[in-house]
């Protein structure tokens, strides 16, 4: 393994539902051990779910912008001098018709290679951090997105079970979640998690860093569902205009926030859980150390 005694970079494209990111990474390696810190990152609400999972397909508009996009961010790659990168795409690709002929645009015009990962796949890379890896504690995951929600329990830092749902805070608000799937998310997770006791429960995504931080609960502290509640409850009696100014929500959390914190609701409400770790990190982190395997 290679001693660098300057930090190389290292980008990570997500292309979910709601938005894409590129997070830009520091890389050390010190006496044999690997480090990352995050050096920038650039959130664009393309929100292509929208299009995906109303018409199977991403128009021709979202298209163009999502082009864009990926051309501004090979040249941020650029100039960052960065060293490797990931790209990869989530539900409202794996849901559009159309999403080998947008994958051979992005790699002719942009040249940015992209591969669209499963649910499973982009469970295990969420989870694939160090900070979870203690031997003696059980995890179970919850990552509520635009388009799906992966639940995923370790243990000993290997996946003992996970499943992806088509729920997600794009779905919901487009009604496009309709009972026979709820009553499935309801069974599986009574069936897989509702008896596990002695593990700690992580909540991941934008919303539910959003409904954190609103919530006033302090960084390090677990959030509890009481506190969840109360916030959710809050912002429902808040109109649009208040959310953006006083919250200064962004245009595209604002319609989302409420039905994904209610998906998060649901599934601790089934697992009997009055508390949560929220931690700040996403598939992009988990990315990052995947490329991080390769040094």
């Amino acid at each position: 393994m290679k001693e660098f005694k300057k930090a190389i970079k290292y980008a990570t494209i997500d292309i979910g539902s709601n938005a894409i990111r590129l997070l830009i990474s520091n890389i050390y390696i010190h006496n044999s051990e690997q480090f990352s810190t995050k050096n920038s990152l650039v959130r664009v609400p393309i929100r292509l779910g929208q299009d995906a999972f109303k018409s199977g397909e991403i128009s021709k508009k979202n298209i163009s912008r999502l082009l864009d996009s990926m051309k501004s961010f090979k040249l941020l790659m650029k100039v960052h001098d960065v060293d490797k990168y990931l790209a990869f795409a989530t539900s409202a690709l794996r849901s559009s018709s159309n999403r080998d002929e947008i994958i051979s645009q992005i790699k002719q015009k942009a040249n940015i290679k992209i591969e669209v990962i499963s649910g499973k796949k982009e469970a295990r890379l969420i989870t694939n951090n160090p900070a979870f890896s203690n031997i003696n504690k059980s995890f179970c995951f919850i990552d509520v997105g635009g388009g799906s929600t992966e639940l995923t329990l370790i243990k000993n830092n290997e996946v003992l079970i996970s499943k992806s749902f088509k729920i997600g805070g794009v779905r919901l608000i487009n009604n496009l979640v309709n009972k026979s799937t709820w009553n499935k998310f309801r069974n599986w997770i009574e069936n897989n998690l509702s008896s596990k006791r002695n593990i700690e429960v992580v909540a991941l995504g934008g919303n539910i860093n959003k409904i954190f931080k609103l919530s006033g609960t302090k960084l390090g502290k677990p959030l509890s569902l009481k506190l969840i509640d109360s916030t959710i409850s809050d912002l429902e009696k808040m109109s649009f205009f208040d959310k953006m100014i006083n919250l200064k929500l962004n245009p595209d959390r604002v319609d989302v926030i409420v039905p994904a914190g209610k998906i998060y609701q649901f599934v601790l409400d089934k697992m009997n859980v009055e508390k949560i770790t929220v931690p700040k990190i996403g598939l992009a982190d988990g990315m990052v150390h995947e490329l991080m395997k390769k040094l």
